[in-house]
């Protein structure tokens, strides 16, 4: 299988850039670049990191849609699926894996455990983003697997892929394939390929904003004097 060139790759630099920055001042940086709107962009509260020891998250997204309440038409099982591990090979290294569980009671079952996670980390996936569940997280966890779900779950149930490579929405979050992601224990954004190389920069520029406010509010150094200048010099709101 060949990568999809139609997906916009950043600079491996890049890549390593901003995996030294946390989600939220990637979130602050796409901000400031004024590309989108502020409500859009990232996952809500009703997905959550199930890995938060693990440095930040960066890669490509690799979209698919799951059920497992009932079984397959097809035979198929959560692991069985060659035509599924064939396609995320098509998606650039490194590679976030996202389902989207279409099931009325999304996290029944859970299709990623112990087994899907070596599988991926051969393929060179580094994380698993669903509105559905996981299981086996000591497992997962000694892999270094990162994880966002809305929960575990005991059993994988009847969980398989049902198709993929195409759009999919988790946590409010609309992820189509080659999405650049970035994650912490604060969730997961999407980070625009087009400005990509510049949110390094701007990062660095409003944590020293950030910080020159931190060491205003310290005691002998407040006055309401100095925070009205900080805030008209700086010109944005801080986190």
């Amino acid at each position: 299988m060949t990568i999809d060139e139609t997906i916009r790759q950043v600079p491996p630099g890049v890549l390593e850039q901003l995996r030294t920055l946390d989600t939220c001042t990637v979130s602050n940086a796409i901000e400031r670049l004024d590309v989108r709107l502020r409500n859009e962009g990232f996952t809500d509260i009703s997905v959550r990191c199930l890995s938060p020891s693990l440095p930040p998250m960066v890669g490509y997204a690799a979209t698919g849609r799951i059920r497992t309440v009932s079984a397959p038409t097809a035979g198929y099982w959560y692991h069985e699926r060659m035509d599924w591990w064939e396609y995320l090979a098509t998606i650039p290294a490194p590679r976030v894996i996202v389902l989207q569980d279409m099931d009325a009671r999304p996290g029944f079952g859970a299709l990623l455990g112990e087994i899907h996670v070596h599988i991926g980390r051969a393929l060179e996936c580094i994380g698993y983003v669903t509105n559905g569940a996981v299981r086996d997280l000591p497992g997962i966890e000694r892999a270094g697997f990162h994880l966002y779900a809305a929960g575990v779950a005991v059993s994988h149930a009847y969980a398989h892929v049902v198709d993929y490579g195409g759009p999919v929405e988790v946590g409010g979050l609309t992820v189509n394939p080659g999405d650049l992601l970035h994650g912490d224990m604060h969730g997961v954004v999407s980070v625009p390929a087009a400005i990509a190389g510049e949110i390094p920069k701007v990062a660095a520029e409003l944590l020293a904003q950030e910080s020159e406010l931190i060491q205003l509010c310290q005691p002998g150094h407040f006055s309401l004097a100095k925070l009205r200048d900080h805030i008209e010099r700086s010109g944005h709101a801080s986190k």
